[in-house]
C-alpha cells in the first residue's frame, strides 16, 4: 500500500522519464531528429508540470525554487528544440 502511494505521488517524474526513454529509444533506432524532439518535449513538459503543480504534487521535479526550476527547464528544453531542428541529422 505504501509503495502504491509513493508511486502515485511520483507520476509527474514518471511521465517525464517515460518521455525521455521513448526519445532515447527513437535516437537509438536511428530517428535522430524525432528522438531529440521527444527528449526536448519531455524537458519542456517537466517545466510546465513544475509550473502548474503545487509543491507537494511536483515530487522530485521540485529541486530548487519554482522560479529557478521552471526557468531552467524551459530554457534547456527550448535550446534542445533549437538544436534538434538546427543540427543536421547524421548520415
Amino acid at each position: 500500500l505504501e509503495f502504491r502511494r509513493v508511486l502515485f505521488r511520483s507520476w509527474p517524474l514518471g511521465l517525464v522519464l517515460a518521455g525521455v526513454a521513448i526519445g532515447l529509444i527513437l535516437v537509438a533506432a536511428d530517428y535522430f531528429r524525432r528522438g531529440s524532439l521527444v527528449l526536448a518535449a519531455s524537458v519542456l513538459l517537466a517545466g510546465c508540470l513544475r509550473l502548474v503543480l503545487p509543491e507537494a504534487s511536483a515530487g522530485l521535479l521540485s529541486v530548487r525554487s519554482r522560479t529557478v526550476d521552471v526557468t531552467f527547464l524551459l530554457f534547456v528544453g527550448g535550446l534542445m528544440v533549437l538544436f534538434a531542428v538546427w543540427v543536421p541529422s547524421p548520415g
